[in-house]
């Protein structure tokens, strides 16, 4: 059965509230916000809940298994798993990437961990103060919709996702790419056609527009 994304949402919602009530762990709705982001996503709403269970799961049995060998930063979109940050060495590295290929519904792994010191507090603020300014960047341009391409920075390095088109992601890179203080940037994109992105959207606002 398929489930309008605003009923799903508010499912969600309600989910994660009672899991906070018994202690349950995951929680993986973050609040009312949820219903916006799921109405404005390209993704399927199955998609969307999978992406959320995906990057709990990869992260914690990544953890879990390799402690303090690995500082991972999992990212799932559209079942595409992105792995960030740094390993002890190269074995870990791989042995991360064999973990987050075991978890449900992964349909491919991006490995990017670096065989590195695990960054400082300070290396992450930095990489969080270039996020916001890539985003805010993001917010000013007419080629593609904020909602439709995530942004993940790690060391200076800029990860993109998303469902978009090439004129979106050609956009996109070039937005980041010219923002001061990346270093780098990285497509992690689903490329789709442009009639394929209309579509979506178009579906995407017929379903919001039926649960109102």
């Amino acid at each position: 059965m398929k489930f309008p994304r605003k009923l799903l949402a508010s499912l969600l919602l309600a989910l994660g509230a009672a899991s906070v009530m018994q202690g349950c762990i995951p929680v993986f709705v973050g609040g009312a916000g949820v219903a916006v982001a799921m109405t404005a996503d390209r993704r399927s709403s199955g998609a969307y809940v999978d992406d959320e269970s995906i990057e709990w799961k990869a992260g914690k049995w990544i953890n879990d298994r390799l402690g303090d060998k690995v500082h991972v930063n999992a990212t799932s979109f559209n079942r595409k798993l992105l792995l960030t940050g740094e390993a002890f060495n190269d074995a870990s590295r791989e042995e991360a990437g064999r973990i987050a290929a075991s978890v449900e519904n992964v349909r491919e792994v991006v490995n990017e961990l670096r065989v590195a010191p695990t960054s400082t507090l300070s290396a992450r603020t930095n990489d969080t103060y270039i996020s916001s300014k890539v985003k805010a960047r993001f917010v000013d341009q007419k080629e593609f919709h904020l909602p439709h391409v995530k942004v993940v920075i790690e060391a200076g390095t800029v990860y993109l996702l998303g469902l978009v088109s090439q004129r979106e992601g050609d956009a996109a890179t070039e937005v980041a790419r010219s923002t001061n203080g990346v270093q780098k940037v990285v497509r992690v994109f689903e490329y789709i056609s442009e009639e394929e992105a209309r579509r979506l959207d178009g579906a995407n606002r017929s379903t919001d527009s039926s649960t109102k």
